[in-house]
């Protein structure tokens, strides 16, 4: 299960069932066999709109999502729906435009926007909703450096807020900086669930390589140096200076 308030990225190779596994989240799609709580009950037995007003997805693609004739107008469809007017739709809706850095972009059609800020956009629109979780499909493609440590960022503040972040990313730098564990998932099954030091150490090489993921830069130097728990370049760099 999830905490409130926890950092999970869900990693493994194209076509393992992350994106399935976090589409039943929401109501997407169903179960046809076991079952997934969300809130302490059964997904099958609460509609797609209810749901909505718990889990926020943001899509991997954000021209699957994005529909409105202006920035404001896209960010401010998904709170509404969930009942939010007046004052408190104006400040949800501020509040997730500068978060990504879009509020002086409110009157501009979305795809005046570049691909990465269109990114940024369909984030804003799920944050404006604020659900108790947020997922996030492939968050950093398409983003520069600055654009990374914004989203990491957001999502730090997300978690603090006690919010649950779930991400699907294959930038596994990303990954061990930004989230405190790691899922790893296989022909639609779990086979690894640990904090990124575990996770990337090189006890699971053979493990992670069998589904075609590589560990961060820093973790394998680590292992190389006989370092171990060691996953990002900030750990990395503390371990070498005490050494």
């Amino acid at each position: 299960g999830f905490r409130a308030g926890e950092r999970v990225a869900i990693v493994g190779r194209n076509g393992s069932g992350k994106s399935t596994f976090v589409r039943h989240l929401n109501g997407l799609l169903r179960p046809a066999e076991g079952s997934l709580l969300v809130d302490g009950e059964d997904v099958r037995k609460r509609r797609v709109a209810e749901l909505a007003g718990l889990v926020g997805l943001v899509f991997q693609d954000p021209d699957r999502q994005i529909f409105a004739g202006t920035v404001r107008k896209e960010v401010a469809f998904g709170a509404r729906n969930l009942g939010r007017r007046g004052a408190e739709l104006d400040r949800a809706v501020d509040a997730a435009l500068a978060a990504v850095g879009l509020e002086g972009e409110a009157a501009t059609n979305p795809y005046d926007l570049g691909y990465s800020r269109r990114k940024l956009l369909a984030l804003a629109s799920i944050l404006a909703m604020e659900t108790p979780v947020v997922v996030l499909d492939e968050p950093t493609t398409g983003q520069d450096a600055r654009g990374n440590a914004r989203i990491q960022g957001i999502v730090r503040e997300l978690a603090a807020a006690g919010r649950t972040v779930i991400a699907i990313s294959h930038d596994m730098r990303f990954v061990a900086e930004t989230f405190e564990r790691v899922v790893v998932m296989c022909g639609g099954r779990v086979i690894l669930d640990a904090p990124p030091g575990e996770a990337f150490a090189a006890a699971n090489s053979e493990l992670l390589a069998s589904t075609f993921l590589e560990p961060p830069l820093a973790a394998r130097v680590a292992a190389r140096l006989g370092l171990s728990g060691i996953a990002t370049e900030a750990a990395l760099i503390e371990a070498l200076a005490q050494s």
